[in-house]
């Protein structure tokens, strides 16, 4: 119960950022904690506590997110770009507010690894492995979701 009360609002706040249903998101967060307790004795002090739990917590919002026949990503038919890093640069007056509703309106599958990336801190290699996508696939997914947040901070900031 320790583990959990400490826990609990931090996977709660990384549940409700995948999954928009309160509830979902709860339910995906107990799911979660009860995988972590149960498979407790594979927990290795080589990341910590939280670490380890917010990526069996993530992995369960995407499982529901995949039940729910919600297409991550697919780009078999897409041709892939090279991506080449862009600046995060935004204008000073844009908030927190801003970004995060702009990030709600991108395509589900640049959102995803927008967030994995910017806000849960995962590399591209890590991505590749939640996703079960090419590295190649995560950086071009993470370079169009920019430029698609870029020109939707745009657009609200100027009114188009």
């Amino acid at each position: 119960m320790k583990l959990y009360d400490l826990f609990c609002e931090a996977m709660f706040s990384i549940s409700c950022r995948y999954l928009k249903n309160e509830e979902e998101a709860k339910d995906a967060m107990q799911d979660g904690f009860l995988k972590a307790f149960i498979h407790l004795e594979n927990y290795k002090e080589k990341t910590t506590f939280g670490a380890w739990l917010k990526r069996i917590i993530i992995n369960q919002c995407l499982d529901v997110l995949k039940k729910k026949q919600v297409e991550t990503i697919s780009l078999e038919s897409c041709p892939l770009e090279i991506a080449v890093e862009t600046s995060w640069s935004l204008d000073v007056e844009i908030t927190k507010e801003m970004i995060l509703e702009a990030l709600e309106k991108l395509p589900h599958k640049y959102q995803l690894v927008v967030k994995l990336y910017l806000i849960e801190g995962y590399d591209h290699s890590e991505i590749s492995e939640i996703l079960h996508i090419p590295v190649k696939t995560s950086r071009t997914q993470l370079r169009r979701g920019k430029l698609a947040l870029q020109k939707t901070l745009k657009a609200q900031r100027y009114g188009t």
